[in-house]
């Protein structure tokens, strides 16, 4: 799986790169065949922000952004987001409720 780290208007320390990929790795095993993730770092007028893109099978895309006083608060409530996003996709879901879910994906 492809990672990609980026600052915008900010530096990000190695460290916390580091962190940031983990967190990814760590959402793509909840998740079939995910091939690519982006984290943006970002600093808008002086407050911390994250961004995380990861891009699943069949084109789903699941986004997150979080706000907090430094990077690393932000990057944990964003990973937070996008695990929720997870959990309640359909992959996750069996029976007609997955049948369902999928069904209104499709229309």
């Amino acid at each position: 799986m492809r990672i990609t780290v980026t600052a915008r208007h900010t530096d990000v320390s190695d460290e916390l790169r580091d962190r940031a990929r983990v967190l990814v790795e760590r959402l793509a095993k909840l998740t079939n065949r995910a091939h690519d993730a982006q984290v943006l770092f970002g600093d808008d007028h002086g407050v911390a922000t994250v961004e995380m893109r990861l891009h699943t099978v069949r084109a789903q895309v699941l986004v997150g952004r979080a706000e907090g006083r430094d990077h690393r608060s932000a990057l944990d409530r964003v990973a937070a987001r996008v695990r929720r996003q997870l959990d309640k996709s359909p992959a996750k879901r069996s029976g007609p409720a997955r049948r369902r879910a999928v069904a209104r994906e499709v229309e």
